[in-house]
């Protein structure tokens, strides 16, 4: 996260990293706002599985929000702001295990009883973000910040602990939902093509964190050299995820017919042959790239 990466650099890096971490965290809050927005507008997408989608995007807009407030005074809130990114940037990466979990169980194990599992699904998000965040403290005896970051994590100790806390749990959800959705994939071995775009989804953790992982192993072992270029990269791909999770999960067919049918009743007819994109959409049989959410409506 960002807020680990800015220590031993000129106040000029600084404030680079800085402008990086509000431009990409800015994408990701607009693009998560505007899912969590449908869902809310949109009742008809207030299904069981796209719901998992809008928690997704709530954390997501709620981690985006939380990078992008900058310069906290020192104190408490300087700690409210670091363990509240991490608290949502953590439930960010566990709710999209739990969209792999209800893929599986839907596809592969044929049972149709996922939406009962939706507390349980609550209790192991936020209970292990709290967990996780609670255990992160650890370790911090110093305390200060650095330009638009809180610098809650110093010394060995409390960087080891916030790597055990945040990227051990974020590969371990990496390998989960890759495992998930070859199975899914191979069980759809003839899908259509929207259903084989699901093997991407574990590429967009990977994407948004691998440079992260890096740099925290970096800076683990050499903590008095810092390799700016990788602290871009960090900072502007973790800032990103909320960006990407919302144009994978968020702008499925259901989501865009949703949207093209609400603009049909603003427009003149006469403009309507200019857009035929929503009279397809509306004549193409209900698509989702999530099978849960073909099975659910079935029920």
């Amino acid at each position: 996260m960002a807020t680990q990466v800015a220590g031993a650099m000129t106040a000029q890096d600084r404030r680079v990293l800085a402008a990086v971490n509000v431009g990409a965290s800015s994408l990701s809050l607009v693009g998560s706002g505007f899912i969590v927005l449908c869902y809310l507008i949109f009742k008809e997408l207030r299904k069981f599985s796209f719901k998992l989608v809008f928690y997704l995007a709530l954390s997501d807009m709620l981690c985006s929000f939380f990078s992008i407030v900058g310069d906290p005074s020192t104190g408490f809130f300087c700690y409210a702001q670091g363990y509240s990114t991490h608290f949502f940037c953590v439930a960010s990466f566990l709710w999209t295990t739990t969209i792999a979990f209800t893929l599986h169980r839907t596809v592969v194990r044929h049972k149709t009883d996922v939406e009962d599992l939706e507390a349980m699904f609550h209790l192991y998000v936020w209970g292990t973000s709290l967990v996780m965040t609670v255990i992160r403290s650890i370790g911090n005896h110093q305390h200060g910040h650095w330009g638009a970051w809180c610098w809650t994590q110093s010394g060995r100790t409390g960087k080891a602990v916030h790597f055990i806390t945040f990227y051990i749990p974020l590969w371990g959800a990496i390998l989960y939902n890759g495992f998930t959705y070859f199975q899914v994939i191979r069980m759809l071995n003839n899908a259509t093509r929207a259903l084989n775009r699901w093997g991407y989804y574990p590429l967009i953790l990977i994407g948004s964190w691998a440079f992260g992982t890096i740099n925290r192993i970096h800076d683990f072992i050499e903590p008095g050299h810092k390799i700016f270029w990788l602290s871009v990269l960090d900072v502007g791909t973790a800032a990103l995820m909320g960006l990407f999770n919302s144009i994978a999960y968020g702008l499925n067919s259901s989501v865009r017919r949703a949207i093209f049918e609400r603009l049909e009743l603003f427009w003149p007819d006469r403009l309507q042959r200019w857009f035929p994109y929503s009279s397809k959409l509306r004549n193409q049989s209900q698509e989702s790239e999530l099978v849960s959410l073909k099975i659910l409506d079935q029920q």
